[in-house]
């Protein structure tokens, strides 16, 4: 099972980035997806997810209207659109397959990981 998040990096407040991630089509094709990150001293935290295909999405409050989530299941790649970027969004952003056909917010509902990609945004 492999799982590769890239597209982290330094970025100035207000500005955008993009996340992808790329899994193996046995794992991801019919399963949901999702995104986690986890900032220094503090725990890991939902992000936002898409159901198997794309139908559903959902957002953590805090990044909802600045963040979206898709995917392209032919490429087995989800992304994660950052706009807006603030230094609370600073972390490292983990992707995640789901057990599930849809996803939940629950990091236990996650069978899989990604090895994480840092997001820096600086003030």
């Amino acid at each position: 099972v492999q799982l590769q998040a890239s597209g982290g990096g330094l970025v100035q407040a207000g500005g955008s980035l993009r996340l992808s991630c790329t899994a193996s089509r046995r794992t991801s094709s019919n399963n949901g997806m999702g995104w986690f990150r986890q900032a220094p001293g503090k725990e890991r935290d939902f992000v936002a997810a898409i159901s198997w295909n794309g139908q559903y999405t959902y957002y953590a409050d805090s990044v909802k209207g600045r963040f979206a989530i898709s995917r392209d299941r032919a490429k087995d790649t989800m992304y994660l659109q950052m706009n807006s970027l603030k230094p609370e969004d600073t972390a490292v952003y983990y992707c995640a397959v789901s057990r599930r056909a849809v996803a939940g917010t629950g990091a236990d509902g996650y069978a899989y990981w990604g090895q994480g990609t840092l997001v820096t945004v600086s003030s």
